[in-house]
C-alpha cells in the first residue's frame, strides 16, 4: 500500500474524511460489485471487484489482459475505488449525507456521469442555474452543501430518483443492457432514507 499512501498524499486527500468511514463506503461497494464477470452486454467487458478492463488499462498505463482482470486484489481494488472514484473527482468533499451514494454512482456509472447527475438535481430542485458538466468546482459543491442542509433525507432521495431515471434512460438507448436494471435499481434503491 505504499504507492497509495504516496499517491493520496500528493492528492491532497481531504482530513474530513476518517479512514475508517471510507473503509466502509469501499466494504459496501465491495459487496455489491462482486467478481470477475466478462458480459457481452456490458460495454464495460471484462470486469472484476468492479474494475473494467478499461480503468485497469488506464490504471496500468498500458493495455490489461483479461488474467490481469482476474487476478485484481480486493487491495488493488480499493486503491482504485479511493483514487479514481473519491479522491480524483472530489467526491470526497460532498456533505456527509450524500457522500456515499456519490461515490457508488461514479463508480457505478463513472465520476462525470455522478456529478452531472447531482447538479441536474441542484437545478431541478431550485438550489441554482449551474452547469451540467460533471466537474465538481466550488459551485457545484456549495449548492450541494445548501441543498442538503434545506433538504436533508428528501436530497438522498431525490438523489435515488435522478439516478433510476438515468438508469431508464441507459436501457432505453442500449436495450441489451435491460438485463441490469434489476440489480441497478435495488443497488440505487439501497441509499433511500426515511422521511418525515
Amino acid at each position: 500500500m505504499q504507492k497509495q499512501g504516496k499517491y493520496l498524499h500528493m492528492m491532497g486527500l481531504s482530513m474530513s474524511l476518517e479512514r475508517k468511514r471510507i473503509d466502509e463506503m469501499i466494504d459496501d461497494i465491495l459487496k455489491k460489485e462482486g467478481g470477475y464477470v466478462n458480459d457481452k452486454n456490458d460495454p464495460g467487458r471484462a470486469t472484476n471487484r468492479g474494475i473494467t478492463i478499461g480503468t485497469y488499462s488506464k490504471w496500468l498505463k498500458r493495455p490489461a489482459t483479461i488474467q490481469e482482470v482476474k487476478d485484481i486484489t480486493e487491495e488493488i481494488a480499493r486503491e482504485i475505488y479511493e483514487v479514481n472514484y473519491l479522491v480524483k473527482p472530489r467526491i470526497d468533499t460532498l456533505p456527509d449525507l450524500i457522500m456515499p451514494q456519490m461515490f457508488d454512482i461514479s463508480i457505478n456509472s463513472g465520476p462525470k456521469n455522478a456529478i452531472k447527475l447531482l447538479q441536474r438535481l441542484i437545478n431541478l430542485a431550485g438550489f441554482g442555474i449551474i452547469s451540467v458538466d460533471g466537474i465538481m468546482g466550488p459551485s457545484t459543491r456549495g449548492k450541494a452543501e445548501t441543498m442538503v442542509a434545506e433538504m436533508g433525507n428528501y436530497a438522498v432521495n431525490a438523489l435515488v430518483e435522478e439516478r433510476l431515471k438515468f438508469y431508464q434512460r441507459i436501457v432505453d438507448r442500449r436495450p441489451a443492457s435491460g438485463k441490469f436494471l434489476r440489480g441497478w435499481t435495488n443497488r440505487a434503491n439501497s441509499f433511500k432514507l426515511p422521511v418525515d
